[in-house]
This record gives structure tokens, sequence and C-alpha cells, in this order.
């Protein structure tokens, strides 16, 4: 294949392919053996290596020492009936913490003496450190609560997606947990509370959102006459599972329903009455332009998610480049269907034509469930072809729990228990079939799914002989830049089945091409809501809902759709210089281990990584 640089993949030549590269956030301080003032042993580089590891793990049991929650998200038993400490003070302690952590790493060992992995593991640790600098530093602006990723929503969907309960203690584990929810959702309302106190306000309209969706838990029996509530369902269905007497099964239904009504209902009314109050108050504005120091809140978060330093503006002229490029490839596919009329009517009717939608009824649902699990596994019987090392963990395909479905993202990705007690998860939200079109439905399930977040995911956490830190690692430019770049392996394996399947690989690309001119256009530009909607149905081809839903999502939370497009940016020209410079000697599936063979890592060093195998494999 023809050698083609980021640049020219964005249709500008090679000063935006330049421009990425050089914008890359190293972070760290870089010994290389060039610089090194004189080698290391091997045996020094062993001794020196475990060592640190053996520092890096106790680093990371203290680290989850301080978050029950974690240990329960992880498989991991001894802290069940507990909740983290989710307040400001707690918050601060952590961050002094971990730059004590910083500081200790770099007096005791030394860089030069540590093997390869080694040296990775400690520029991660610092990068990780710094980072967190950065970000403390705005830590007072960033949304408490939000529509997509709240407490008020997390609380229950953790205690039925991951408080297993397989005996009575651990039943009586959840009911400690829900004995504390006052506690713990009210350390996030003292915040939220302080910030909005402070000029950090959500845009109006989110408020509705989030007093939905926490009425949403507190409605139904017990609290009220009506179908049970999403909690005291699963109360009831742990309860009934240990197989106990009917007598004392109902003995722990009653004092689960006792505990909803007297500890998690307060808890959500006082949140609910703090929305309100503060709804009153807020403003239309959707940006956090309109927040103190709000431009450089704004670039510290674009640096964060992508890890790089690329500017607003840089992000924003990408975005358009990029979205201009899809749209030609997008014709193509239009004229191969013999569709005639522009790109918009063509979106148009794929947005109005029932033919491209499941029925949104319990047959539609089940039917669509029905083929996304079919698409997963046939993905999984291709996976010999695309990599060497395979997970492990299986993943399976759920539907969004209908509590949360009106606030859920449309579909996403949860992580197996390390001990191999839970399976990864797909969850896709039907909420509304019309918004989850067939087109879309393998790029989708290929996304979050295989060979997108599941192969990432679960093969960094099965890796041996890394920490544990660098295994559960986020940057979100390689995570979501993997997934997004999954997508289109498939297309190389012929399993995208027909144009508009194809089409719909190219509608998810665009989609997160025009993220980038949507999201800096709000939080800098000054977009309204309307505007950022406009733009997307005018250039995309989402369903309009889904589109008002993803706008709202990008205005409560910054920055973070920006990372998936530059990411796969960076690992399609990875590939590219790959390939260029191996020929014949280039193997798929080792660039795709080389990719995952070191857990998450920022996309500069994912570079440096790509550009050392090439020069192995050359020899």
């Amino acid at each position: 294949m023809k050698k083609i640089t980021l640049g020219l993949l964005l249709g500008t030549g090679l000063l935006l392919g330049t421009l990425i590269n050089a914008s890359l956030v190293g972070g760290c301080s870089k010994n290389t053996p060039d610089t090194d003032k004189q080698a290391a042993t091997q045996n020094q580089m062993q001794s020196e290596t475990q060592s640190i590891d053996e520092w890096f793990e106790a680093r990371y049991q203290d680290g989850l020492a301080r978050s029950p929650m974690q240990k329960t998200y992880l498989g991991i038993n001894g802290a069940n009936d507990k909740l983290d400490d989710m307040s400001q003070a707690a918050l601060d302690e952590k961050y002094a913490l971990e730059q004590q952590w910083l500081a200790d790493m770099k007096h005791r060992f030394n860089f030069t003496n540590l093997n390869q992995q080694g040296k990775l593991s400690y520029r991660l640790f610092e990068y990780t450190a710094k980072t967190e600098k950065n970000d403390h530093a705005f830590e007072d602006l960033g949304y408490v609560f939000t529509h997509m990723d709240g407490a008020h929503t997390e609380f229950p969907a953790f205690l039925i997606n991951f408080h297993q309960v397989k005996t009575e203690k651990n039943l009586q584990d959840y009911f400690a947990r829900l004995e504390a929810a006052p506690h713990y959702l009210g350390q996030y309302k003292t915040r939220a509370q302080a910030q909005f106190e402070n000029g950090v306000s959500l845009p109006k309209f989110v408020y509705a959102k989030l007093i939905t969706a926490s009425q949403n838990i507190i409605k139904g029996a017990p609290f009220e006459e009506g179908a049970d509530s999403p909690l005291y369902v699963d109360i009831k269905i742990k309860a009934k599972g240990l197989g106990l007497s009917e007598a004392d099964t109902q003995a722990y239904i009653d004092k689960g329903a006792s505990l909803l009504i007297g500890s998690v209902k307060p808890a959500y009314e006082d949140l609910i009455n703090m929305f309100r109050l503060q709804e009153e108050k807020a403003d239309n504005n959707d940006g956090v332009w309109k927040l103190p120091r709000g431009d450089k809140f704004y670039q510290s978060r674009l640096a964060y998610y992508t890890t790089t330093n690329l500017t607003v503006d840089e992000i924003h002229e990408i975005g358009l480049k990029e979205v201009a490029r899809i749209q030609g490839e997008m014709k193509k596919i239009m004229k191969q269907v013999g569709f005639k009329g522009s790109l918009q009517d063509f979106y148009k009717y794929l947005r109005k034509d029932p033919k491209f939608t499941y029925p949104n009824n319990d047959e539609g649902r089940a039917a669509y469930m029905a083929k996304a699990t079919q698409v997963v596994d046939e993905m999984k019987g291709r996976l010999d072809d695309l990599f060497i090392t395979k997970p492990k963990a299986d993943m399976v395909v759920k539907r969004v729990e209908s509590f949360r479905e009106a606030s859920a993202f449309g579909a996403f990705y949860e992580q197996p228990a390390l001990d191999g007690s839970r399976p990864g998860t797909y969850f896709i939200n039907l909420r509304n079939t019309r918004e989850q079109p067939k087109y879309l439905m393998q790029a989708l399930a290929y996304h979050e799914g295989i060979p997108g977040h599941h192969m990432q995911i679960a093969t960094a956490l099965e890796l041996d002989g890394i920490p544990e830190f660098r295994k559960q690692g986020g940057y979100t430019a390689y995570i979501e830049g993997w997934a997004l770049y999954a997508e289109s392996v498939p297309a190389e394996l012929g399993l995208y089945t027909d144009p508009y399947s194809d089409f719909g690989r190219l509608s998810m690309e665009i989609f997160r091409a025009a993220r980038l001119v949507v999201d800096t256009g709000i939080h800098s530009k000054k977009w309204t809501r309307e505007q950022a909607v406009h733009y997307m149905l005018e250039n995309i081809a989402n369903p309009e809902g889904d589109i008002r839903a993803e706008v709202d999502r990008y205005i409560v939370w910054p920055g973070q759709a920006t990372a998936y497009k530059i990411g796969m940016l960076k690992i399609i020209e990875l590939k590219k210089n790959a390939k260029t410079a191996l020929g014949d000697k280039f193997d798929i599936r080792e660039f795709h281990d080389i990719i995952l063979a070191d857990g998450p890592v920022p996309l500069s060093m994912l570079e440096e990584l790509v550009n050392d195998w090439i020069k192995r494999k050359k020899g």
C-alpha cells in the first residue's frame, strides 16, 4: 500500500502530521542509552527493576486500600461493606500522597540502572503524577454531577452490576453500603454545592436530567406503589439466589426495603432538592469558557485526554479536514447503492426509512440483542487472523438497565473482574431502537467489544511482568483511539456485510471527527447547543436524538470526545509507517501485539514502542 503520512491522511500535506508529532506530550525525564553516563550491568538492571517493581506494587496496594469500591469492581474481596471516601479532604490527601510518591521514586531509584520495562514504568508513573498535578489545579472546575457520570446513577449501577452476592455475608455487606448512602452521596453533594457557590454551575438544561435520573432510583416499591424499583429488584434477586428458607429470604428482603426507605430515599431527596435550587439560578451558557479560568481549564482537558499539546484551533482544524475527507468516501458508497441526491439527502433517508432500525418494542430490542451477540461471536472466531495474544476473559453483551437508560451512553464497555468471576461486558442502550440503526451495529460492536475495548482492556489486565498500575492505566487517546481504529480492522477481513454496514463504519468515524469540531466549538468558540446540533445534523448521518444526546455529553465532559480521533490517527500513522519500513516483514498480528503489549501509554510513548519494534524487525 502507498505510504501515507498523517498529514496526507488529513488532506493537508505534511503540516498537520508534523504538528501532531511535534505536539505529543513526552512529559517525562527520558534517559536513553546514548545519554546514560555508564551502562548498567545486567545484574544491576535486574536488581534495580525488581526493586522498583516491588515499590510500584506497594504503592498500588496503598492506593487500592483507599478505594474499597475499586476492590469490588476488580473482584477483590475484603472491603465489600464500605464505600469510598469522596470528601474534598480525601481527594486533597490522595493528590498530596501521589506527589509524595513521585518524589520518593525519584529519590530511591536510578533510572539509568533500570531495564527497558523498568524505564517505561518509571516514565509512566512520572507522567501520571505530573498530569495529576496539572489537573489538581483545576479540580474545582470539573463538574461533580453530570447526567452522564454522576454518583447519583453510578451508586446503584455499582451495587447492581458489581456487588456480587454469593453468601449471606455478601448480602449483609450490600446492606451496609445501602446504609452508608446518605454519607457517601452527601460528600458529593457538599462538593457540588461548594462549586456552585464559587460560580461553577452546569447549564440549566442539565439539572432536569439530574432530577429525573435521581427520581428514577426512588420510584416504585418499596418507596411508593408500583413496580419494584431497580435496587429493590436487585435485592430480591440476590436474596432469593442464596437458597435460604422462605422465611429467611423474606427477612432479608424486608431488611433491604427498610434500608431503601430509611437511607437511600432521603439521600436522593437531598440531591434532588439541591439540583432544583441550583437549577433556578443556573444560566443557559453551555461551554466551560464561562467558568473562572475556563480557557486554561479547557486546554488542560485537551492535553489530558489527547496526551498531546495540540491547541484548540489545531484540533478544530483537524476535525474540519477529516470530516471533509470521510464525506468523500461516503459519497462513493452512496453511488454504489444507487442513491440519487446529495449526501445530506442520504443522511435523511437513513434516519427516516424504517428498514434501517428494529421496531421500538420488546421484540425489536430482543432482535437487536440477538444480532449484536451474533456479530460479537463471529468476530471472536476471527481473532487468530489479527492477534497473537488474546485475553482469557470472555465478553458478553447486555442491555443497559432501565433506570439509567435515559442518561447512560448509547453503548459502553465494562472490564472483567481480575479473578475471572465476571466477564467483560458490552452494554447497549436500547431506550429507543430508532437511535440504534442496523447499519451502525457492526462498527459499534467492534468498538465497544471485540476487537475494540475488550481486546485492549482485558489483554492489559492479564499482562505478566509489568506493575498493576500499568495494566489498569487510563490514557483516553490510547484506549479510545484503539477502539476507533478497531472499527476499521474487520473491514480488512471482509466482515462488513453490505455497503450500508460499511457506510456505518464511515459514519462512526466521521462522528468522531465531527466531535473535534463541536467540542472545541462549544468550549472555546462559544457555540450554542443548537449550533453544535445543527453542525452535526448537516455533516453526519446519526439520528437527531442521538446527536442531541451526544452534544449534551460534550457540554458536561469537556475535551473527552476529542481523544478518539486523535488517538486513531496516531495508530493509523504508525501502522502505515511500519508497513512502509518493513514491507514483506510486516505482520498485522505482531503490530497489534506491539500496540497492546505494554498496556495503556501516552501517544508519544506508543510511537517509541512501535519504532523500536520496527528497528528490531529490520535487524
